[in-house]
């Protein structure tokens, strides 16, 4: 699952960061507003954590100027504010959610996996992803095939709900990397290959399935072999 943070404390920023990799995620920061907005409307968020106090353009209007272009990626909004005018407008202008600083970062998981289940970006980021007998639940980062569990690292993860979330589709290589990299991300693009390996091996071998496949040239889709 792909986050943006927009944070102009970069300690704060790259904490964040730090935690949410950590728990699978992949995490792109922007440190003013303006920036953020440009990261919103280019790659495909399933959440945004946005600061209200930053620098260039505030949270506020980055916020609604994401909804007047027509992004409707789940916003929780951070503050150092108190109040309910803050929380109201912070509400008024789009977001979804609101944390007032200091914050616990076990409140901060949660809300955002509460905002996922809302499944408002991406016709449903938080619903069940579903191919054949495989059950991917984004929210609670599990993934079951004929009602067994399958054990897969975040990166794995991220890269099979590429795939489920592109059902019907040939995903190519740059669009597993836009999913489930960061923007920083400068390495080999074959890296893909590898993780797509892995899933095979745990996804499909122990269950006697072909369930990735590659088409030459472009990138892979999903077969149902039964």
């Amino acid at each position: 699952m792909r986050v943006l943070v927009v944070e102009d404390e970069r300690r704060l920023a790259e904490s964040l960061q730090w935690g949410l990799e950590a728990e699978g995620y992949a995490v792109d920061l922007a440190y003013d507003g303006l920036e953020g907005l440009h990261l919103a409307q280019e790659h495909p968020y399933q959440v945004i954590v946005l600061d209200i106090m930053l620098p260039k353009l505030n949270g506020y209007k980055v916020c609604e100027a994401l909804r007047a272009r027509g992004v409707a990626t789940p916003i929780l909004m951070l503050t150092a504010k108190n109040g309910e005018y803050d929380e109201a407008e912070a509400l008024d202008t789009g977001a979804d959610d609101f944390l007032s600083k200091p914050f616990s970062y076990v409140v901060l998981t949660a809300r955002l996996r509460a905002l996922t289940r809302r499944g408002r970006a991406g016709g449903g980021a938080g619903t069940l992803l579903e191919f054949g007998d495989i059950v991917l639940d984004p929210a609670k980062h599990e993934v079951r095939r004929a009602g067994q569990p399958v054990a897969l690292s975040s990166k794995q993860f991220a890269v099979l709900e590429c795939l489920l979330r592109h059902n019907g589709q040939v995903v190519t290589k740059q669009d597993i990397l836009d999913q489930a990299w960061d923007v920083a991300y400068d390495g080999d693009p074959n890296i893909v290959e590898v993780y797509v390996s892995m899933l095979r091996r745990k996804l499909d071998t122990p269950f006697g399935r072909r369930t990735i496949a590659t088409v030459r040239g472009i990138g892979y889709r999903l077969v149902d072999d039964e």
